[in-house]
């Protein structure tokens, strides 16, 4: 626990040290407060045309600086031989992943924390006021996009050999998962027989964290009737009693795997240098 404690403060120490959080801070603070001042005189509550576009800025920027920030972070410890180092000492491969993970989440948590506490305020001077849910939920999913994403870039990192390796990963990766998802999925869709459509829909939402998290928050928001009739029964198990305890138990299960296929790429290249 103190190995994994060590290198949690290290990598916070770095993270706050790095330009690249500040300068996603200062892009995803703009952006928002762009939104909030070209609806100013609106009253934000629910799904909406406004709640659709910042969902939307939100979705394409977060996994984006996510996966950056987090394959870097790891790529770098190979390139600058700090975990030549780090591996002479008696660090187990667990502790200096999960130690990672939290680190990284910690710097990139407080980066979202600040630009929804920032908006929230500049909102509330000029009139344009959140409900209360709609914030919380706009705060949840950016939340649940930045740790699900860490999980793919701590992956990234871990199979990457160099920055750039992980730079181009990480692109594709965000490209696939977030601008050009509909389309491929529609494309596969073609082609699979129709008592297989539902299945492999919901097998590639799962796989996808993006697509997971937006129908999460959009049914929450309620605008699950935009989505079709495909994911009624997501409409239904959300929109349930235990809707959000079954989707954070489904988020949980989605984070242990992805780190244990990180610990298994690390330790896999830690043996075979």
């Amino acid at each position: 626990m103190s190995d994994l404690l060590h290198v949690a403060k290290r990598e916070i120490r770095i993270g706050f040290r790095n330009p690249w959080a500040y300068s996603f801070l200062v892009l995803f603070s703009t952006f928002s407060l762009c939104l909030l001042i070209i609806n100013s005189q609106n009253f934000i509550q629910g799904y909406s045309g406004i709640t659709g576009s910042m969902l939307s800025l939100t979705l394409y920027l977060l996994p984006l600086m996510t996966l950056l920030i987090g394959s870097f972070s790891l790529t770098s410890e190979k390139e600058d031989g700090s975990w030549q180092l780090l591996s002479t000492y008696p660090l187990g491969t667990l502790s200096f992943v999960a130690g990672k993970f939290i680190g990284i989440a910690v710097v990139l948590l407080v980066i979202v924390a600040f630009g929804y506490g920032l908006m929230g305020v500049i909102s509330w001077v000029i009139g344009a006021n959140f409900d209360i849910q709609t914030f919380f939920l706009f705060l949840v999913f950016s939340c649940l996009l930045v740790l699900l994403f860490l999980c793919v870039a701590m992956f990234i990192g871990s199979i990457s050999r160099n920055r750039w390796q992980a730079l181009t990963i990480s692109v594709s990766v965000w490209f696939f998962a977030v601008i050009g998802w509909s389309t491929i999925l529609l494309s596969v869709l073609n082609f699979v027989p129709y008592l297989w459509v539902k299945p492999v829909l919901t097998a590639a939402t799962f796989l996808n964290p993006a697509e997971l998290v937006r129908l999460f928050v959009v049914i929450r928001l309620g605008g699950g009737s935009i989505l079709g009739p495909a994911y009624y029964t997501w409409v239904q198990w959300i929109q349930g009693p235990g809707g959000s305890w079954m989707f954070a138990l489904v988020c949980s299960v989605w984070i242990t795997c992805s780190i244990s296929a990180v610990y298994w790429a690390w330790e896999r290249g830690r043996f075979r240098g």
